[in-house]
This record gives structure tokens, sequence and C-alpha cells, in this order.
């Protein structure tokens, strides 16, 4: 099942008995719930969790009838925490640490059966995302809670559909935009339509009734500034000597210090490097990879690293980094202008 479909099911108070909702998207996952607790009365809304209460006990709250509320919603954080552990999979995130609130699928199944009237238990797996060795985990997931035939899946929005979901945040915002502008606000924030929302409401109290144009964007936004130069990362993927001109063009007016914008390359280069020898096949892999070895990672960043790999082969990442090597060293020697060796820097590697 889709978002759409639970929400357009939630708007004509079609109440499932239990629903799953399963994947990483936030933006959906945090609509889903306002709708949700918009059904419910004041104090007939409570919110647990699984690493820290029992399946057995949240099942019991669900048959026991309540003096205040014959409508409840009981929505459940942490769904993962549920699955039983074994000696195949100690060190598997799936399971809780303690494993004080590992569950039983069968009472759940049991429970479903004969579910209290005007009770609806939402269940939140949203760890593990829909490939790579995630999916293998989610899988697990999904084996757990069968028995809830309501499942939606969270999945992250596509480019495009981040696009035109900021589009309509900033149509019912009421404040005019520049295209320019919106592309640079979905890009810099790597497509996560929970961060952009956040930044909309932001950009809507900052507008004044102005139109927002990508200065905008790059003084109030954060990672703006380092999409720009991600966005040469990606002119260079594809080979593309004139966008990779013109943004070098746009990181000169910007004033950023060009050493410091070929370090940003030579990092991000490195990064994706380090991943493809690795074998990492997703962001997130790449997210919790990096963070156990201690290198700082955040969600947009891993997503970054995850699609200059699969633009850049081994061969043009060791290419690459050979010509970052010349260009450092042609920074730091006696030369006429950082510009000059950056457009030398960029025409070698697009030719």
């Amino acid at each position: 099942m889709t978002p759409a479909q639970l929400l357009a099911r939630l708007k004509k108070r079609e109440m499932p008995a239990a629903v799953l909702l399963i994947g990483p998207e936030a933006y959906q996952r945090r609509r889903i719930k306002e709708s949700f607790t918009a059904a419910f009365a004041e104090g007939a809304v409570a919110q647990i969790d699984l690493s820290e209460v029992s399946l057995a006990a949240i099942l019991d709250d669900a048959r026991a009838l309540s003096l205040f509320a014959s409508e409840r919603l009981i929505w459940v954080v942490n769904g993962e925490a549920a699955l039983p552990r074994t000696k195949a999979s100690d060190d598997d995130e799936t399971e809780s640490e303690s494993g004080a609130a590992s569950g039983d699928a069968t009472a759940l199944a049991a429970y479903l059966k004969n579910p209290t009237p005007g009770v609806v238990l939402a269940f939140e797996a949203i760890r593990f995302d829909f490939e790579g060795e995630d999916k293998r985990k989610q899988d697990r997931v999904r084996k757990f809670y069968a028995a809830i035939h309501d499942v939606v899946d969270l999945r992250r929005f596509a480019a495009h559909e981040a696009r035109a979901e900021a589009e309509a945040l900033v149509r019912r915002a009421g404040f005019p935009i520049d295209p320019a502008a919106l592309d640079l606000l979905v890009e810099a924030l790597g497509a996560d339509v929970a961060r952009i929302a956040v930044e909309v409401e932001k950009l809507a109290l900052y507008a004044g009734g102005r139109t927002i144009l990508t200065g905008d964007i790059a003084a109030l936004v954060p990672d703006a500034r380092s999409t720009t130069i991600f966005a040469l990362v990606n002119a260079l993927g594809r080979r593309d000597r004139a966008r990779a001109l013109e943004l070098l063009d746009t990181l000169s007016r910007e004033g950023i210090y060009l050493p410091l914008a070929l370090a940003f390359l030579s990092t991000q280069f490195r990064l994706a490097m380090a991943a493809r020898e690795a074998g990492l096949k997703s962001a997130p892999q790449i997210q919790a990879h990096f963070t156990r070895l201690g290198v700082p990672m955040w969600g947009s960043r891993a997503d970054q690293i995850y699609q200059t790999v699969a633009k850049f082969g081994k061969p043009q990442l060791e290419r690459a980094m050979k010509l970052i090597s010349e260009a450092d060293r042609g920074l730091r020697d006696a030369r006429p202008d950082d510009r000059i060796v950056m457009e030398q820097f960029l025409w070698k590697l697009t030719a």
C-alpha cells in the first residue's frame, strides 16, 4: 500500500485494526501520523516504544477497555525491537540489545483474529531501507508482522517526486520562488522531503512577499554551497565540460576558496573509492560503514557519495584522484590565478 492510499482511507475514516509503516521516509510518515491523530479525541492517543515495553504488554493494553475513550490509537515506535533474538543474528541490528522487548508473532496474529473494536495499532519499522543489506533485514521485519495486512511502504522520494512535492509545499506556503532556487533546494537536501518541508517553512518567514532566489538558498539552507560542488561532481561524471565550467564560475562568484573546493572534491572521490572497494551498495550502507569507522557521515552526504560511486568506475576514480593531486600541486605553486588551475583540471578530467 502506498502512503496516498492509506491517507485516502483515513480521510473516509476507514480505520484498520493494525497498520505497519515500513521504510525510512519521514515526511509521509509524519503526514500519516497527523491524519491518524486527528481522527481520535484528545487523550485517546498513546505512543509506546517497543524497545522499552514488550509486545505482549502492548497487546494487553489494546485488549483492555478504556473508561475514557471508546476509540483509541496506540502508536508503536521501534517496531524492529519485537523481533526475537537468535544465535545466528546476535549482532543483527534488527533485535533489541537487551532482548527484553522481543515478542511473539503468534500473539499478534491471535489478537488480529479478534481485534478490539475502535482500537488501532500502528507500528513504525523505519530503520531499514528497500535495497542492499537493509533489504534482508527489512524482510525479517515483514515476516514477523505478516499478520498485519495493511502494510505501507515508506520509500524515499525520487528526485522528480521530491521536486514536485517541494513545489506543492511552496505553493501552500504562499511565497514565490525562482525555479532554479527550487531545484537547488531539492538538490541541497538530497531530495529529503521531510527536510525540504522544514526549510520551506523557514523560507516562508524570510520571504516577506518577495521571490526567493538561488542566493537566498545558498545563504540560508544547510549544505547548499557544498551541493554546488556536488553538482560539479555530477557534471564531471557525465563528462559535461560546459556545465562543469559553469559551476566553477558559480563557485568563484560565491566567493568559495577554490583550494577548499578542490579539497572537497578530493574527499568526495576518496570516500567514493573507499565505498567502492568495500562493496557498499546503498546510501544507508555507506552511512553505517563510515560511521562505524568514526568518519562523520549524515544521510545526504552518504547519498552524494553513493551517487558518485554510481557515476564513476574504479579507473575513473583513480584517474580523478591523480588529476586532483596535480591540481593541488598547481594551486600550491606560483601561478597567475587559482581559477586557471581549476579550469585546467576540469578540462583534463572531462577529456
